[in-house]
Order: structure tokens, then sequence, then C-alpha cells
């Protein structure tokens, strides 16, 4: 049986056009739960960063990673209209994937 790794990136919000923080993970439930509960002292919990409102599903870690990088490097308008095109009222989509898993 072969079984493929997922890998995820995703943007975290404090609020609708809040502060915007831009991850990559290989369980995106359990890491988000981690940054929910500030597991690990950092830039979201400094911020409050803890709204899921945007998030990328990869089989390759190489593509998961550039893309994060990519987000990264972006203008902030350019995240915020990335979220809003997919997520236009900023939900928290964490608890929809809880929900349905």
């Amino acid at each position: 049986m072969i079984v493929e790794k997922v890998y995820y990136i995703y943007l975290l919000a404090s609020k609708r056009n809040g502060t915007i923080y831009t991850g990559v993970t290989n369980n995106l439930l359990k890491r988000i739960d981690e940054h929910k509960k500030n597991i690990y002292s950092g830039f979201t919990a400094k911020y409050n960063v803890k709204k899921l409102v945007y998030f990328e599903i990869f089989n390759d870690v190489r593509a998961a990673i550039n893309r994060e990088k990519n987000i990264k490097a972006w203008c902030r308008q350019w995240k915020i209209d990335l979220i809003e095109k997919e997520n236009p009222t900023w939900r928290d989509l964490y608890y929809e994937i809880v929900r349905s898993s």
C-alpha cells in the first residue's frame, strides 16, 4: 500500500484585514490547534493570529515550501486578495474542517 504524504500552506489572520501569517505543515488540524492554543511563543501568539482563513493542499513538500516562500514575499494586498477570492468573509475555516472530518 502506498500512502502519499499531504502538505498544506495556510494563512492565518488575527481578524478581517488584520495581521496575516503564512505557514506550511503536513498536519493542518494539529498545527492550527497549536496556533489556537499558543503552544509555541512567537509571531502568532504575540499578535493573536489564530483564524485559518486560507489553505492549499500539495502532494510534494518542495512545491508546498516554494508556494509558502512565494506568498511570504508577496505584498500585503496580494495576500488579502488571495484570501478574499476564496473566503470573502474571512471565516475561520478550521471549524469547518473539524466538523467535516
